[in-house]
């Protein structure tokens, strides 16, 4: 009854989050799919809608695409997304991308490695969540590393993919290393300005004190996104990960062949 708010809040927010388990790791909707006559039409509406609000709204049609799938191509909300991702564009890169000047602190904390494809050629990324310290980081400079990372995995994207692959590797993570509000802010850059960018997120390794800090965090994560992350039992390790990435592909430390 006279519970602190932060306990309150944990137990409302834990009875909408799933347990720590295996989740399916099929492919995705649309990961290939070019988009029917019918798509490419709600395409050029919201191109119309968007431009009459904003003339500089000049992103390419598969951008578009991508903002109207994320809103199961209802183009009020598409065009209102889209239209809030030029604006925060605007202010986060103002000369178009985020120098490595500009996140130079961030990159030196090597919490991040992109080298590889899985078997649906998604580019990888790894990353290791014990390597961040949110009391050793400036909130602002940590938002535009992630706005820099997602930038730099996207050029990795092949010809005809759209879409990254992930897996979080949270060994040694403990409460020094829990940011919540660095969680959420990174969750809000990716779902709101590079949406249908994520494909899969394999976390591993996951203690169980973590699940307190996932289930203050999974109200921010829309439905679309819930369904791409994967906690990954440690005996099912190996079988999952070579399920959806080639060992060739797959890092040393995995106990594959990739070097880092």
């Amino acid at each position: 009854k006279n519970r602190p708010l932060s306990a309150q809040l944990t137990q409302s927010r834990a009875d909408r989050a799933p347990p720590l388990q295996e989740m399916d790791c099929g492919t995705d909707e649309h990961q290939h799919g070019h988009g029917d006559a019918t798509e490419w039409k709600k395409v050029a509406e919201l191109r119309a809608v968007a431009e009459a609000q904003d003339p500089a709204a000049k992103e390419d049609d598969f951008a578009l695409r991508r903002f109207l799938r994320a809103r199961d191509h209802n183009i009020g909300k598409a065009s209102t997304m889209l239209l809030q991702y030029l604006t925060w564009k605007r202010v986060a890169k103002p000369h178009g991308s985020i120098s490595d000047d500009e996140v130079r602190n961030e990159i030196a904390k090597d919490r991040v490695r992109m080298q590889g494809f899985d078997r649906l050629n998604r580019p990888m990324a790894y990353l290791y969540g014990a390597r961040h310290f949110p009391a050793h980081h400036d909130l602002g400079e940590f938002k535009r590393y992630v706005a820099y990372v997602l930038d730099k995995i996207c050029t990795r994207l092949p010809v005809g993919q759209e879409k990254f692959a992930a897996v979080i590797d949270m060994k040694g993570w403990g409460y020094a290393n829990c940011d919540l509000r660095g969680y959420v802010a990174a969750l809000e850059i990716m779902q709101g300005h590079y949406p249908e960018r994520l494909g899969r997120v394999f976390l591993i390794h996951v203690p169980y004190m973590f699940m307190a800090a996932w289930k203050m965090v999974y109200p921010f994560i829309d439905d679309r996104t819930r369904k791409k992350f994967v906690f990954v039992a440690n005996k099912d390790l190996k079988s999952t990960l070579q399920g959806a990435i080639d060992e060739s592909q797959l890092p040393e430390e995995y106990g594959c062949k990739l070097k880092l």
